[in-house]
């Protein structure tokens, strides 16, 4: 079973690293899971939450942060380095096959910390802010699933991988989200709209 299992894996991931090769994500993918890509929408995300929410701003910035670090610890450390699966790039058997976008990283492959700490990410956001933008939802969801997906692309991680990592990450997401709502309802709770008064 396990090895059917690690078959069909290899075979999706030849099929998303070689017959899904076009021009356009040769030059996109790359530059989606590049950390530095993201770095002005972290720095705006951490201005604009303690900017609009004040204290609670600031408490949302050390919790994503929070979320981020169990997330991390969970994949890197406590995962990968029990399962100890070796990226496809990496495979002495396998690696011949792979055509490598990016460079491939020394450490395991097993979960994708990538994805494990972009889902995270997103859920926890999605259980703050979904009642509040209505297109928190989807716009998280893009991210995380677009940055996931171009770990495969590029060669450095199998679909199982971030199939698993985004398990694990939404779940961490969606429990440090349900923290906060716990101990913090009132960020929760609906605005009152502004009256009008009739001319």
């Amino acid at each position: 079973m396990l090895e059917k299992i690690i078959q069909f894996d290899q075979e999706l991931f030849l099929f998303i690293n070689q017959s899904l090769s076009n021009i356009v994500f040769d030059w996109l993918l790359p530059i989606l899971r590049n950390p530095f890509t993201w770095s002005p929408l972290y720095l705006f995300l951490i201005i604009f939450f303690i900017k609009h929410y004040g204290k609670v701003g600031i408490l949302i910035v050390a919790c994503t942060l929070g979320t981020f670090g169990i997330s991390d610890s969970v994949s890197s450390h406590l995962i990968k380095k029990t399962v100890k699966r070796v990226r496809p790039c990496n495979d002495v058997v396998f690696k011949n096959e792979v055509n490598l976008r990016a460079r491939c990283g020394s450490g395991y492959s097993f979960t994708s910390s990538h994805a494990t700490n972009h889902f995270a990410m997103a859920f926890f956001w999605i259980v703050l802010f979904r009642r509040k933008w209505k297109h928190a939802l989807w716009l998280c969801l893009l991210w995380a699933i677009s940055i996931s997906f171009s770990q495969i692309y590029v060669g450095v991680h199998y679909p199982l991988d971030i199939l698993v990592g985004a398990i694990n990450g939404t779940l961490i997401g969606l429990g440090t989200g349900y923290l906060f709502k716990r101990f913090y309802p009132k960020f929760f709770e609906p605005q009152p709209q502004p009256t009008t008064t009739p001319v």
